[in-house]
């Protein structure tokens, strides 16, 4: 089937001028006011007892001292970031393995953002930290402005608890800033450093070494990728007898040049630009997107292939195959440890692993069974990663579902592969799953394909639709797994909703043909998949159109917003979170051109004849009759722009649909800053959807 044609009216709108252009401006006066307007309108019109009893028992949630810590290992310590009602911005903190195996471990707090807020007067977001090897006693931290992409870096000590006098500083900017060797006297710098250095897509165009004490303008340039390119990053590899700088001249979303530093000349890995490749001590991985003929054998799309490093850059092109995908089957992740890799395999949206061991007779392998953790009258999503690639092989382990509580564990493998799993914490239950069942389904897209999704059923003690929430992304290669969340459990199953997840082509559920099948021109098909989807469970009378309801954010926000004016007779509401929606501007708003691989050029005639069709900004028509529909955003979303958001709710407004608006003032691309905005914007959204379904 092809794309559905875009109505005549619409097709000649796209160049007349457009009334709601100046929503744009991101900050200027008479925009925050217009948000401010939208804003009271909404807050007044889902206020309720039902909102606050949702907003409180979301947030209950968020900061339940019950959570499972996200920890890393650096050293001798682990490492967490924690935001909870005592510190709703959160603190860094550290403690020691032994002491996270006990019930309460003892958290020495390095920072706390909370503090570092008042005494400067800025709304700071952590955006993580970089410590130095071989003694973790210096950082680089970055932070943000209400939760955008951009940062500000600077150097810590953990000793003192303090930021270091003098120490490495850069401005709010895009890009990245890391110790470049152990002398704690270099950092590589991807950043901002005035006109012409950054590429059209807003990320850093430059590479730089720079010394301690020196002027970041003096800084010795590296690297230098096109303008027009996504941008450039590098990190540098601290393995013991494997160190090694890493530069990546992204040149697309899905083109990359990946270079290895020899003196302070770069020298390409003569790989794939479509490969993703990984390196470990002596290994050099690569997993392809597409196939790839070398070395006298063919390695299909979805494939990951191995090779001794420094055998490949002698010349040596015979890789020896660790995975090739099947009609089900596709690679999640894989995790190097020590001495082992861990394949996470999705065989239809379920994972399993598999131990690899390199042997002089080629790589050995072997399931890996995690007995009583892995079972479960449920599909089960497992992840796993390292606790210290460089000295270990162990790896964190993490195993839920959708009524499943999360259980984190520690895995450790002997020489052989095989596994010791000891479970550290569980989550508790946060709502009551008794009486819910998950079922993985199958619908029928317009051209044939299969399209499978999870129903999340509850207890109903009567027959009949529904309230039902179907939710979905359907892009960049990024599967939709089964994921354990109080939040959902409290404000929709537990209060009888049902919760459909569609696994819709340009999602990564089957690998790169999953991802590529939705690519361009081929966009409509991760519609047409979620419509399928949607048709399946009216045709099955788990619902009906009036109550059946759908949800995405980012891409999933295009998804639904299209959802909105593709299929209108389908649903009954729409809730469409930092979306993007005006698909003729996306490529000039902050970070739109670097994914023009995954949409088209909306500038190039011949792409637009596609784009067009799936641009639910131009797609509206005046008089047609639309679901309630609910547009969420941030202002300091500086990933895909507000103005999205903002002109297609004034869009719908001024042609008198039933539109809700909601933004953020700060959040970045999540929407939320802390825990209490993050409650508040869920409960804006379930209380919206309840208002509009039923229940």
């Amino acid at each position: 089937m092809e794309p559905k044609a875009v109505p005549a009216a619409t097709a000649t709108a796209v160049n007349e001028h457009d009334p709601h252009a100046w929503l744009e401006e991101v900050e200027g006066a008479a925009q925050l006011d217009w948000v401010r307007a939208r804003n009271a309108e909404a807050t007044d019109a889902l206020g309720s007892e039902r909102f606050e009893q949702l907003r409180a028992g979301v947030l209950e949630v968020l900061d339940s001292d019950a959570r499972i810590p996200e920890v890393v290992k650096r050293g001798e310590y682990l490492y967490d970031f924690w935001r909870d009602a005592e510190h709703p911005r959160g603190v860094w903190r550290r403690t020691t393995p032994g002491s996270f195996a006990t019930p309460e471990p003892e958290w020495e707090v390095l920072l706390d953002l909370d503090a570092l807020s008042e005494q400067e007067d800025v709304n700071w977001v952590w955006k993580g930290a970089q410590l130095l090897p071989p003694r973790h006693e210096r950082a680089l931290v970055s932070l943000s402005r209400g939760g955008a992409d951009a940062t500000e870096t600077r150097e810590f000590d953990l000793a003192t608890r303090a930021f270091v006098e003098g120490g490495f500083f850069h401005p709010e900017s895009k890009g990245s800033v890391s110790w470049a060797d152990t002398s704690g006297d270099l950092v590589l710098i991807a950043k901002e450093f005035g006109p012409d250095s950054m590429t059209t897509s807003g990320y850093p165009r430059t590479l730089r070494l720079w010394r301690r004490g020196t002027p970041v303008a003096e800084a010795t340039e590296l690297f230098a990728a096109e303008p027009t390119d996504m941008g450039v990053w590098a990190y540098h590899d601290f393995t013991e007898g494997f160190e090694r700088t890493v530069i990546m001249r992204a040149a697309g979303f899905y083109e990359a040049d990946f270079y290895l530093l020899q003196g302070l000349t770069p020298v390409r890995l003569e790989v794939p630009r479509s490969s993703e490749p990984v390196l470990h001590r002596e290994w050099l991985f690569v997993e392809l997107r597409e196939a790839w003929e070398v070395g006298g054998a063919t390695h299909a799309a979805g494939s990951l292939i191995a090779i001794e490093l420094e055998r490949f850059l002698a010349g040596e092109r015979r890789f020896e195959t660790l995975f090739t995908p099947t009609a089900t089957t596709s690679l999640r992740q894989a995790s190097a440890t020590r001495n082992h890799l861990v394949l996470n395999v999705l065989d239809d949206v379920k994972s399993r692993l598999e131990v690899l061991t390199p042997t002089p007779q080629g790589w050995r392998r072997r399931p890996l069974e995690l007995g009583a953790l892995g079972a479960a009258s449920e599909p089960l999503d497992v992840g796993v990663r390292p606790v210290d690639a460089e000295r270990e092989d162990a790896l964190w382990l993490r195993v839920e579902g959708f009524l499943t509580p999360t259980t984190l564990a520690r895995l450790d493998l002997d020489a052989e592969g095989a596994a010791t799993v000891a479970p550290l914490r569980s989550l508790p239950s946060f709502f009551d799953a008794t009486g819910m069942t998950v079922t993985q389904r199958f619908a029928t897209s317009d051209d044939g394909t299969r399209v499978p999704y999870f129903e999340i059923a509850p207890a109903r003690a009567e027959a009949g639709p529904a309230p039902t929430l179907l939710y979905g992304y359907g892009g960049f290669e990024i599967p939709l797994l089964p994921a354990y969340s109080g939040v959902v459990g409290r404000a929709w199953l537990e209060r009888g909703g049902v919760l459909v997840i569609a696994n819709v082509r340009g999602g990564g559920e089957y690998g790169p043909r999953w991802h590529q099948a939705a690519l361009r021109e081929k966009r409509h098909r991760a519609y047409e998949d979620f419509a399928a989807v949607a048709r399946d469970l009216l045709a099955r009378g788990v619902t009906s159109r009036e109550r059946l309801g759908v949800r995405g954010g980012s891409n999933g926000g295009l998804l639904v917003g299209n959802m909105l004016v593709r299929y209108p007779e389908l649903f009954g509401a729409v809730v469409c979170q930092v979306p993007l929606l005006d698909m003729r501007r996306y490529s000039k708003l902050l970070a739109g051109a670097s994914w023009m691989a995954e949409y088209g050029d909306p500038d190039d005639p011949a792409d637009w004849e596609f784009v067009r069709t799936f641009s639910p900004y131009h797609l509206h028509e005046s008089g047609r009759s639309y679901p309630p529909v609910m547009f969420t955003t941030s202002t300091r979303d500086d990933r895909v722009h507000p103005g999205h958001a903002r002109k297609m709710a004034a869009r719908m407004l001024a042609a008198g649909d039933d539109v809700t608006y909601y933004e953020n003032i700060e959040g970045g691309h999540g929407g939320a800053a802390t825990n209490e905005q993050a409650a508040f914007m869920q409960a804006l959204a379930y209380e919206f959807l309840w208002q509009r379904l039923g229940g």
